[in-house]
């Protein structure tokens, strides 16, 4: 299975969503930016996200899209889902031999845990691990 641009920046959207949640409707035009994406390719991803019940969409000058939900109440494995379809990382899995269907079922559950179990709430607030040799002194 591979992510495509579609789950991948479908994602990026709903992280920046998630970053800014709470504090009134977010322009695709400033996450194009922010991310040095394509605008028109973006509007094209919220239509089916906002379709699945994930966005909202505010009209008016200080429009945008805000979560539908809580960023908790999110997982990756719903954005991907909306996105790129089921969660496989083969096709027709039940026509194959009974040694390599478990291994694909193996895969296909243990991508489906990292998923499912990954929320918007952790993206948003994910803070790469400092070096343990980094210091912070105050005088």
């Amino acid at each position: 299975m591979k992510i495509s641009t579609k789950g991948r920046y479908g994602l990026t959207i709903m992280i920046e969503l998630a970053k800014k949640h709470g504090e009134g409707p977010t322009s695709l035009k400033l996450i194009a930016q922010t991310n040095d994406l394509s605008e028109h390719y973006l509007e094209q991803l919220i239509a089916p996200l906002r379709n699945a019940g994930l966005v909202k969409s505010i009209r008016g000058a200080y429009g945008g899209y805000v979560l539908a939900k809580e960023p908790s109440e999110i997982t990756c494995g719903d954005i991907i889902r909306v996105l790129e379809g089921p969660i496989s990382p083969v096709e027709g899995i039940e026509e194959e031999e009974p040694v390599k269907r478990s291994l694909w079922i193996r895969i296909r559950d243990a991508v489906k845990d990292v998923l499912d179990t990954t929320t918007l709430e952790d993206l948003a607030n994910y803070k790469e691990d400092k070096a343990p040799d980094s210091y912070m002194f105050y005088i």
